[in-house]
């Protein structure tokens, strides 16, 4: 996982710790909280591991019993060790395989980012998370209001919480941190993905309609 977009990944998680009016909080609350926010990844990534086992024992005890009640095998003498038989790849057995590796997937995010975020060598993760935080604190009007312009026919007070949060981190960058590291394209797509992660498919066409008409009406290149 590159650094950058481990960043983009815990200001959400950061963003989403706000209860209260974003100016009111220090550089020493944003550290605080990027430490829980840390810490949340972890329980997170535990929980979501633990739940990978117990579909995991019960595929294994399908498997078991399959194996065991295959006509070849309740010939066998008793004593003798089951001999293995094919498994037909029922639609169900994908679908428990899919939802493992989707909770896996999740779980090993999450220990990268907090990773990321305890490696002396990796501290600019904090940086650029807190880089992102205190422009959001400076300039807050302006980013919401990139948000209301753009999202035409939509409530701003009433749009999913976090996807206002996605879009505040990347306008953020597009408009304040976008550099030769970083190009327009890749925040974007950076933005879609965090968008496909916590929230819905509708979101992140939603959230990439947003991002195209801030970069157009702002001439980003």
């Amino acid at each position: 996982m590159q650094a950058r977009r481990a960043a983009r990944e815990l200001a959400l998680i950061l963003f989403s710790q706000f209860d209260r009016v974003i100016t009111k909080y220090s550089t020493k609350d944003f550290n605080d909280i990027l430490l829980k926010s840390v810490r949340i990844l972890t329980n997170n990534a535990s929980n979501d591991l633990k739940l990978v086992i117990r579909p995991l024992i019960e595929m294994r005890d399908y498997i078991t019993d399959y194996e065991a009640n295959d006509k070849s095998n309740l010939e066998r003498p008793i004593g003798v060790k089951d001999k293995p038989v094919p498994i037909p790849l029922t639609s169900d057995m994908i679908e428990k395989i899919d939802e493992l590796l989707d909770i896996s997937e999740k779980a090993l995010s999450a220990l990268e980012i907090a990773e990321f975020t305890t490696l002396e060598n990796k501290s600019d993760v904090l940086s650029y998370t807190t880089k992102i935080s205190e422009l959001y604190k400076e300039n807050h009007e302006i980013v919401d209001k990139q948000i209301k312009d753009h999202a035409i026919g939509w409530d701003f007070d009433r749009l999913v919480r976090i996807d206002k949060d996605i879009l505040r981190i990347a306008i953020v960058e597009l408009l304040y941190l976008k550099d030769n590291e970083t190009n327009h394209k890749v925040i974007v797509d950076e933005a879609v993905e965090l968008a496909k992660k916590y929230s819905t498919e509708e979101s992140s066409s939603f959230i990439n309609g947003i991002l195209a008409k801030v970069i157009f009406e702002n001439g980003i290149k």
